[in-house]
């Protein structure tokens, strides 16, 4: 079945140049920087990349999730993992909550803003004691006449150093899932500070980093939803994130078997090509085949996702399917470039460590078997 209109092709064929032009020749002049230039959240709102899936009466484009498909796997083209996070980030984890249960002020001010470029936005679910256990949060928000003051820190943040808000879960009420809530928390508040720019391994374009509140002040109007009903909203919130990622592991995974094929028509040992050796061919053609079966899988999560069905154990399945079977790939691949493998100017290379995050952000695949486990009645 193709998914894919006319539409979303001629879709698929913009995005692809702005990437190839503008995102692709910068990949690893950005990942040494450790950083990207904020106009390229300011020009992928500009051409709708940010708002694909969200209110058009907030500079949304309110297209099917399909597009949103077709954005992620044509930003795997970049060759920079950090940069398709961010964005990521941006326009389908820390937006789409506000999206679905903001007021009309917290959509002006923040919602807008993210669509456009104009501002940057941040998911501050995590904490150093808390990562997919997001019943277990230690930051808190107290109620004081028409403010809450919030105390606590976030860890593991993308966008965090440079965002001028955060879509922030935090607890206000007792312990366990029935005691948090969200809020949207401009970055300007007295008492917030950014603790440290964290050292990945991967991902290097990307910031991420620890986040600290000390008494911060913000309006109860920047509640978002009821008080202590966060809990559902993060959880449904979490399976955008693992979609895409799924989405990405699959194109990242098609993306480095074709790149291999072609280098290995080109590079020549003993007399042939070196994709003629049949210990080679055979393992792309198992690559190509379980690929394909990855894709299916995760197609067949979108549909279900665009059809409002909430399919956790489908979109898990293909988080863990697709996420771990990324890691043979880029194994093999890297393999198969031998000591160009190993060069940073060499994008298998930066695949190779950059793709290591699928199996652990947005829940590992450890929580996605337990999750897939429990909804099988295990």
């Amino acid at each position: 079945m193709n998914h894919f209109t006319p539409e979303h092709e001629a879709f698929r064929k913009s995005v692809r140049q702005w990437v190839e032009r503008e995102l692709t020749p910068h990949a690893l002049e950005w990942d040494r920087a450790g950083i990207f230039p904020k106009e390229v959240f300011k020009k992928a709102g500009e051409l709708g990349f940010l708002g694909i899936n969200h209110d058009p009466r907030y500079g949304g484009s309110g297209l099917d999730y399909w597009y949103v498909t077709v954005l992620c796997e044509e930003l795997v083209r970049s060759h920079n993992a950090g940069v398709n996070m961010a964005l990521a980030v941006q326009g389908q984890m820390a937006t789409p909550i506000i999206n679905e249960i903001g007021t009309d002020e917290q959509k002006r001010l923040f919602l807008e803003p993210a669509l456009k470029g104009e501002k940057i936005a941040a998911l501050g679910v995590s904490e150093p004691s808390a990562g997919s256990d997001v019943a277990n949060l230690k930051t808190t928000a107290r109620r004081v006449g028409d403010d809450y003051v919030i105390n606590g820190s976030k860890m593991w943040i993308t966008n965090g150093t440079r965002a001028d808000f955060i879509t922030l879960a935090v607890r206000t009420g007792d312990a366990g899932y029935g005691g948090v809530s969200l809020f949207t928390f401009p970055t300007d508040v007295k008492g917030f500070s950014v603790s440290k720019k964290l050292d990945k391994v991967g991902n290097l374009s990307s910031d991420t980093a620890i986040l600290f509140f000390e008494d911060c002040k913000i309006p109860a109007r920047y509640l978002l939803g009821e008080e202590n009903e966060g809990f559902y909203h993060v959880m449904t919130n979490f399976q955008g994130e693992r979609l895409t990622a799924a989405i990405m592991a699959v194109q990242a995974s098609q993306q480095m078997v074709d790149e291999a094929i072609r280098y290995g028509n080109e590079r020549h040992a003993f007399g042939k090509p070196i994709i003629k050796f049949q210990v080679w061919r055979h393992k792309f053609v198992e690559h190509m085949a379980n690929i394909e079966a990855a894709r299916r899988l995760t197609y067949h999560a979108v549909e279900l996702f665009e059809a409002k069905e909430n399919p956790v154990k489908e979109i898990s399945m293909a988080k863990l399917v697709a996420g771990d079977y990324a890691q043979k790939v880029a194994y093999d691949c890297q393999q198969f470039f031998g000591g160009m493998g190993y060069i940073e100017e060499t994008p298998i290379a930066r695949a190779w460590r950059d793709i290591r995050l699928i199996t652990i952000g947005g829940g590992t695949s450890e929580i996605m078997k337990e999750i897939i486990s429990k909804l099988s009645g295990m």
